[in-house]
Parts: C-alpha cells; structure tokens; sequence
C-alpha cells in the first residue's frame, strides 16, 4: 500500500505536490471537474510536475458543474448523474474528464454519481444505470476502471448498480468515512459485500449522522466512527495493495497537522 493526498488541480499544483514529496507521500488523487483549458499542453504540465516529485498519480478524480448540496434534502436533488436536469451536462463532462485523466495516463477516474436509488424498479434508477453505463464505457474506450465513491448510497445499492451497469471497468473508490457520515455502513462489515471492487481508498474520518436533514461530521482520523485497524487488516486480506489517498476537508496549518496525524495512523495500521 501506498499513502497519499488528495489535491486539486489549480495554480498551487506545484507547491502542493512540492510540499507532498517533502513529507513523505509518493501518492496523490487529482481531483477536478474538466473544461476546455485542459489540453495537451495542461496535461504535459501536470505530468511533468508529477514526475519532478516522485508522486504517483493513483486515481483522477472528476467532478461536474451545477449545484451540489451535500445533505439528504437537497443532495438528491442536486448530486451526481441523478438529478435529469444536470445529467446530460455531467455525462459530457465526465467524459472530458476521461479524455484528460488519458492524457495524464491515468488508468482509472472516481466520481460520486449522486443518491442512487434503493429500489431498482424505478425508472430514476434505470437511466443512472444508462448514465454510467455510458461514461463507463467512454473509460473503457480509454482504458480505464471508472470508480464509484461510497457514500450516498448503501453498498448492497452499489453492487446492484454495478451488476446492471454490467461492464468489466467497474471500480470502487472506498470513502469509509462517506458510509458513517451519510449513515449508510459500517466501513469495515461493508467489505464483505464490496471488497473486492475496492481499487482506492480515501482515509478519512467522521461520526454518524444525529438529525435526518444534516451529514455527520467529518473528524480527524482516529477521532471519528472508523475503525481503522479494522479496516486496513480487512483490505490487507483481500489483498488490496493499491493506494490509501488521506483526505481532510479543511485548509490551513490544521489540515497539515491532521494528515501527519493519518499518516503516522496509517502506517501504524499497515506495517503492524
């Protein structure tokens, strides 16, 4: 296993993955949300500034524009391939998303397709089976897995999209603190039903959610619901060896300090 950090592409690239070298890290997500200013040249760039620090670039991470409400009123409004009336904008986007995660040499990309329907038989949930299908297959094309973050669905959901779906470029992007914060799982006992799909994992920690309207909250890990020695020896034996890409959803001197505190936590969990 490998650790890392997820970072954002934008002017601070290079002090970023300057700063990741410096404490050790040799991975990183790069997460963004595709325009048309991401040519040849930008992604020869990011290549080339990857490779000056040593980082391997584990997963590209795209996003998609429109609002986005992360709790449980608006968030199935909003999130995602979910809601029709940004779907066909986002399906475009996550293609380019594709398109440029290629260019970067990127073997896979993660997204969050929204609040997947629990019941199959809906017709909601039969066109986001469409709408992965069809970025799925665009990955395929480019060879590439395309990578669900957990969180706004259960994992028995998650599987059974990925069954319909039915295409053999389907990953899983394991966000444990995702299941607690949106009261789906137990990370760890989530592992028998989609382990074996895991293909990255986001380090990250929080507590249930105390109210039907609002996430739990995001703590620093080992303060929060996620059982992580758990979690790392379940992987272990599922013989996940991929990247465990830490990601802290604050800024600042404290974010820094929290993901020291993950790694020293993580490699404690790993070489154990």
């Amino acid at each position: 296993m490998e650790l890392g950090v997820i970072i954002g592409l934008n002017a601070h690239l290079e002090a970023k993955l300057a700063q990741l070298a410096e404490l050790g890290f040799t991975s990183c997500q790069l997460n963004y949300q595709y325009t048309e200013a991401m040519t040849d040249d930008t992604a020869h760039w990011v290549k080339s500034l990857l490779q000056r620090y040593g980082i391997h670039l584990s997963t590209a991470w795209c996003g998609w524009s429109g609002p986005a409400c992360w709790n449980f009123t608006e968030g199935p409004l909003t999130l995602g391939l979910v809601p029709k009336a940004y779907r066909e904008t986002r399906i475009k986007e996550l293609l380019g998303g594709s398109d440029f995660a290629a260019k970067l040499g990127a073997g896979q990309i993660a997204t969050h397709v929204g609040f997947i329907p629990e019941d199959p038989n809906t017709e909601l949930y039969a066109e986001v089976v469409q709408a992965v299908r069809t970025v799925a297959g665009h990955c395929a094309q480019n060879g590439q897995y395309f990578l669900f973050e957990t969180g706004q669905e259960t994992p028995v959901t998650l599987l059974r999209t990925m069954h319909d779906v039915g295409l053999d470029n389907l990953g899983i992007n394991l966000d444990p603190a995702n299941l607690i914060l949106y009261g789906k799982a137990n990370p760890v006992d989530a592992l028998g039903v989609i382990g074996k799909y895991v293909r990255d994992v986001h380090a990250k920690d929080g507590c249930y959610p105390t109210d039907g309207r609002m996430l739990g909250k995001e703590t620093p890990l080992g303060e929060g619901m996620v059982n992580f020695p758990a979690l790392i020896k379940g992987l272990q034996t599922l013989g996940y060896d991929g990247a465990i890409t830490i990601e802290r959803e604050i800024s600042g001197e404290q974010q820094i300090a929290d993901i020291m505190k993950a790694k020293a936590l993580l490699e404690a969990c790993i070489y154990q």
